[in-house]
This record gives structure tokens, C-alpha cells and sequence, in this order.
């Protein structure tokens, strides 16, 4: 079991599977890219299992979700998948995606054993979605979702930030699309997590900006705190539903007293955090022929030190120098 000194028990790993993007969001990384791990730095696909492994039959973890970078990049991926869906007890499993690639992969991720998607997308306007990732690839994100959906990855989850002056004002037509195309959405408010520390508390769109703008269309009744269990997203039931909305206030409305995730960076090490400063070095025990027993103690140490929350809600706060791109979201 993974706990720590506040009783909390990760039953969540995140794993990022590369640090690279064939995106240039600019709330996420500069125009020019970063400087990528180099190929010996980054955990093989073999090391990935095992560590999911471990994760799964000694250590409690009942989802695993994996990210990037962007994780379709990930030349094994349907592999490491298809690995993992073998394993017992089997754990659910996802992916954290821009969706450029799931037009072409997504009947043989679910073939696999993939079990769902969250694909990030913040604009519904093509001419946004160019300035606001430097790319002109938005139809091929539209198409992605709709080949995911069909595949049976599903709920497809989207995941949304809105930012001032380029998106702030689109949130209830992005509500009105998912609802139509039977996507589950979910905002989120924008953290620190650009290499150019371009980041500012003062003049973000906070999750009370995002539901005073969705009222003015729809009915927003919320779901209660016995449905969110350990979730980040705070839902509500759109019009009297089926469908519902998320809102992630990771800076407003701190969520860390019941999370239950574990981080596994793209080059091995274990993060309690995705705003931690401390990273505890799995792949160094990999490398030297450690035991399972022994990466499952190591893992166990670096859990039992998670701190009580991520620092967000101090109007203080930096971000780390750790690219967020090897974290994973």
C-alpha cells in the first residue's frame, strides 16, 4: 500500500511515457520546443511494465492513466498497454492525450485492453486552437475524439483551459458541443506549468468565472461530494443530465486532502506530486538489478513524504524548473 503521514492511499499512477510533444501549447512549453531527455535517460518499455508491475500486484494501484509529453509518441505504446491489461488484478487504464494521434490508433489501443481517453482541447475555433498550440492540426483532434468514441474508448473525457482573450469566452459553446457529441467535458483552471514562467494568478479564469459563464445557458445542478469521492474534477448535471460537467480548480478550490495519485516521470522517477520539488530515483534500482521488494520500498519511502498540498493556493507560488512535460499530467 501506498500511504502517507495524512492517511491518504495512492490508488492513482500517472505514468508519462515521453517528454515529447508534436504540440507547442503556449501555456505548457516555448515556441522552440525544450531540450527532450535523451533516449538512455528514458525509462525502456520493459522497465515501464515491470514498474506498473509492481505498482498493480504489490502496492495497490487500481488505475493507471498514462501521459506525456504526448503519449502517443511512445513508439511501444500499444505493447506496454497490451502488457498491462495481462496483468492480475487488472487495472483500468487510460491516456492523457492531444488526440492528433487517435484517428489511427484507437481500435488497436482498445484492442489492447485501453479502456478510456481524455483528450485535451481547448477551442472549439480552428484559427484559436492554431495560435493557442502553434499548430494547424485542430481537424485532426476533432477526428481523433470521433475515431476514439467510435472504438469504444469511452467516456471520451475532454479536457479544456480557458484563458483570457483567446478562448474566455467559449466555455458554454463547448459545453453545447460536448453534450451534442456525447463527450464528458471538464475545465480546468490554468496552472503553472510553462517552462517560460509566463504564469500569473492575477487575471486567470477561475472555476467561479467558468460557471457564471455556463449558467447563462444551461442549469447546472451539482452532483455532490459522495459522487466525486477522490476526484479532481467538481461535477455538475447539465439540464437535469444524463450528461454532466467538470470543473478542476486546482488553484481556487485546492482538492489535495483526498488525493490518491503516485507519479512515475518519463526517466523513472516517482513524483507524490505534480507540483512536488522532490523526486525520489526508481530507475537507479532498476538499473543495478534492485528486487521488486526493494522498488516497492522505495516507492513506499517516497510516498510516505507527500506533503499535505501543492503549494497552488499560495498567491507565492512558483513552479518547479522540472519540465512539466516529463511529469505527465
Amino acid at each position: 500500500m501506498l500511504i502517507d503521514t495524512y492517511g491518504r492511499v495512492a490508488t492513482d499512477l500517472r505514468v508519462s511515457l515521453t517528454d515529447r510533444c508534436n504540440l507547442r501549447c503556449t501555456y505548457c512549453m516555448p515556441e522552440e520546443g525544450l531540450q527532450w531527455l535523451a533516449k538512455p535517460d528514458l525509462l525502456t518499455d520493459d522497465e515501464i511494465v515491470r514498474l506498473i508491475r509492481i505498482a498493480v500486484t504489490d502496492l495497490g494501484i487500481t488505475e493507471v492513466r498514462f501521459t506525456g509529453g504526448e503519449p502517443l509518441l511512445r513508439p511501444g505504446l500499444v505493447g506496454i498497454v497490451e502488457r498491462c491489461a495481462a496483468l492480475e488484478p487488472r487495472p483500468r487504464m487510460s491516456i492523457t492525450t492531444n488526440g492528433i494521434g487517435l484517428k489511427r490508433t484507437a481500435a488497436a489501443l482498445k484492442a489492447a485492453g485501453l479502456d478510456r481517453v481524455n483528450v485535451s482541447l481547448d477551442t472549439l475555433r480552428p484559427e484559436v486552437f492554431k495560435t493557442l498550440t502553434r499548430r494547424d492540426r485542430h481537424k485532426d483532434v476533432i477526428e481523433g475524439m470521433a475515431a476514439a468514441r467510435e472504438a469504444g474508448l469511452t467516456p471520451v473525457k475532454v479536457n479544456t483551459v480557458l484563458m483570457p482573450g483567446l478562448n474566455g469566452d467559449e466555455a458554454p459553446d463547448l459545453l453545447a458541443w460536448a453534450v451534442e457529441h456525447d463527450y464528458e467535458l471538464r475545465f480546468i483552471e490554468q496552472m503553472p506549468l510553462d517552462a517560460q514562467h509566463g504564469w500569473k494568478r492575477d487575471g486567470m479564469i477561475t472555476a467561479g468565472d467558468i460557471l457564471a459563464s455556463l449558467r447563462t445557458r444551461f442549469m447546472l445542478t451539482p452532483e455532490g461530494d459522495d459522487e466525486r469521492g477522490s476526484a479532481p474534477a467538481e461535477r455538475w448535471v447539465v439540464d437535469g443530465g444524463p450528461h454532466t460537467v467538470g470543473v478542476i480548480a486546482s488553484v481556487t478550490r485546492p482538492f489535495c486532502g483526498s488525493c490518491d495519485r503516485t507519479r512515475l516521470t518519463a526517466d523513472g522517477q516517482v513524483r507524490t506530486c505534480l507540483f512536488a520539488r522532490e523526486e525520489s530515483d526508481l530507475r537507479a534500482a532498476l538499473r543495478s538489478d534492485a528486487g521488486d521488494e526493494e522498488i516497492a520500498r522505495l516507492w513506499k519511502l517516497a510516498m510516505w513524504g507527500k506533503k499535505a498540498g501543492s503549494g497552488l493556493d499560495d498567491p507565492s507560488f512558483l513552479q518547479p524548473d522540472r519540465p512539466m512535460s516529463a511529469i505527465g499530467g
